[in-house]
């Protein structure tokens, strides 16, 4: 098992609440995680078909199996356990009660909004960071991290990440969302998808998808809004103030996990990777979600946002920290260009003392300060930002 830094505050948490409620992706590693972590709490699996006509047929029943609480995986499967366990944990008023663990945030947030509020602390579980993946003595250059991405998985059975990501985009994906919106034509919904990690890193104009893909872009909307439910993209909102200048005001798109969205553009190796015109835009998807998972794994709400304005100037990432403003930049090359800081130079003169200090993110080894700007490689970017 990789070490998940998650697991601190997740120990940390099942001291304060009742319920502790694990979200995130299929396959990012929750049932590991939560097992390992309460080993002696007894465990079941909502997607097993018997076990949730059980719990469905009779939830009292169903949970009078846990008296001292337990483990109950997927919950978003049978939410109507979650009125049921209010009752017990406010009965029986004990810290750490249930663990419950969910692959759809919209459906669980409804759920636990109407059954559990005040009652569960909620966490995220992404894929894992590249720190993990370091920290279980595994070395990678930059490419191979955009290829493999984070699913534990691919590390544990060094399988193959485009034979991975495909079967994980027909198991899960596919089958996940056929449960969610009534989609006709599979096969376009399948190139809406990979139209969607062609667009990574850019800002969402939802006629043009449409246009593309050749639904409407109330369909695309939706079925945006179902990816980002399901873990599968994100979308990075744009910091905007009263900075004097017209601020483009539409999000940006990328994916939870860098390797699938690398997988969608047909890349299966580095030597494509390196040719690709789109790496440029995979790097930054993979510090922006690791400057989440850092944040995620610490309980705490990302902050992460990007500035444009109509002039183009653009800063790749904010990060706001209280009232301060710390702009990042991301490049893919190895090699430091002083030109690489104008940007930042930028957002500093514009916001003032707001932003004391910036960072740039490249590929190169080489890191020092520069003035006020700090240059790290990406290995080691998100703990210097982040803490």
């Amino acid at each position: 098992m990789y070490k998940r830094t998650i697991e601190t505050e997740l120990k940390a948490l099942a001291k304060d609440y009742p319920v502790i409620t694990v979200i995130g992706p299929r396959q990012s590693g929750k049932t590991t995680l939560v097992q390992h972590a309460f080993p002696k709490k007894k465990y079941t699996n909502l997607e097993d078909p018997d076990v949730r006509s059980l719990a469905e047929a009779d939830p009292r029943g169903f949970l009078d199996q846990f008296p001292e609480g337990g483990i109950l995986d997927e919950i978003q499967r049978v939410p109507g356990l979650l009125s049921y366990i209010q009752t017990i944990v406010d009965k029986k008023d004990l810290k750490g009660m249930f663990i419950l663990t969910g692959s759809h945030q919209l459906e669980l947030h409804q759920a636990i909004t109407q059954s559990l509020a005040g009652r569960t602390a909620l966490l995220t579980l992404l894929p894992l960071s590249l720190q993990e993946i370091e920290s279980a003595g595994l070395s990678f250059s930059l490419d191979e991290a955009l290829i493999k991405g984070g699913y534990p998985r691919i590390y544990k059975d060094n399988l193959d990440p485009t034979k991975a990501y495909r079967n994980y985009f027909q198991t899960y994906v596919e089958r996940d969302l056929r449960q969610l919106l009534t989609v006709k034509d599979l096969s376009q919904f399948e190139r809406f998808v990979r139209i969607l990690a062609g667009r990574t890193g850019q800002i969402i104009n939802l006629d043009d998808i449409g246009g593309e893909v050749g639904v409407s872009s109330h369909t695309v909307k939706e079925w945006i809004s179902i990816l980002e439910a399901s873990f599968i993209v994100f979308r990075l909102q744009p910091y905007f103030d009263n900075f004097g200048k017209r601020i483009i005001k539409s999000p940006k798109l990328f994916f939870t996990d860098v390797g699938f969205a690398t997988y969608l553009l047909g890349i299966e190796n580095e030597t494509q990777l390196s040719r690709d015109p789109l790496r440029g835009h995979l790097v930054e998807n993979l510090i922006i979600v690791e400057l989440m998972k850092w944040r995620l794994n610490h309980g705490l709400d990302p902050q992460l946002y990007y500035y444009r304005d109509v002039q183009k100037n653009e800063i790749d990432v904010i990060f706001k920290n209280g009232n301060i403003l710390v702009p990042i930049e991301i490049k893919s090359s190895k090699t430091f260009n002083t030109e690489f800081l104008e940007k930042l130079h930028f957002f500093q003169k514009l916001v003032g003392d707001r932003a004391p200090k910036g960072y740039l993110i490249y590929a190169g080894e080489q890191e020092q300060k520069i003035h006020s700007l700090q240059l790290l490689n990406f290995k080691h970017a998100v703990n210097a930002i982040a803490s």
